[in-house]
Formats: C-alpha cells, structure tokens, sequence
C-alpha cells in the first residue's frame, strides 16, 4: 500500500496525461502549439505523454523508473510552459497551482522514502 500522497501523485499524473493529450492534438495549447512551431516538437509531445502515462502506471506497480519518468512529467509543464511564454509557470494560475501540486506530491518525504525502501 502506497502512502497518500503518492496515491494522489498517480491520480493526478493520470489525469494530466489525458490532458496532455488533448493538449498535444490542439495547435492552440500549450503542446500542441510547440509540436508545430519547433522541430523537435513532435517528439517532446510523445515523451511528455508517454512520461505521464508511464510514470504512473509503473509508480502503481512500484516501480523506480516509474517514479523517475513520473518526475519528468511532473517537471515538464514548466519547461513547455517556458518554450513558450519565458516563464515556468505559464498564463494559468489554476494549472500552475496543479503543476506545483503534483511536483510538491512526489518530492514529499513521504513519497521519497516510499520510493527508496519499497520501490524495485
């Protein structure tokens, strides 16, 4: 059994993952926008939702790699967001606020020592 704030980590990664999804299918978002301006775009959208997707999946089944890719994914919104705008946190106080929230969840003490006793 996974301490909560992992538990929350994996939901919210999840349900990032979905958006960052919908995110990389719309020229307008965030993802989306970078997929077509710049070149490596197209291959920063697939790692940032594979990132999601995987880092949660393989943090359910406790797993370190999982919980180093969901660190990737939990970072990569401020890199987009700084491709971008020139700023980490983006236009989006709401989305910042589940930015930081995930990131908080998965360098918090608990999740950390979870992660290095319990994680193969």
């Amino acid at each position: 059994m996974q301490p909560q704030t992992l538990q929350i980590a994996t939901w919210l990664l999840y349900l990032n993952g979905f958006f960052a999804l919908a995110n990389f299918m719309d020229s307008q978002m965030e993802i989306g926008y970078i997929r077509m301006i710049y070149s490596f775009g197209f291959l920063y959208g697939l790692i940032v939702i594979a990132s999601h997707a995987l880092g949660g999946l393989l943090m359910a089944n406790e797993l370190k790699i999982g919980y180093y890719l969901a660190l990737v994914a939990g970072f990569s919104p401020f890199v987009s967001n700084f491709i971008i705008y020139r700023r980490p946190l983006g236009g989006s106080f709401l989305s910042a606020a589940f930015d930081i929230a995930l990131c908080a969840l998965l360098l918090h003490t608990q999740s950390r020592s979870h992660q290095k006793v319990w994680f193969r």
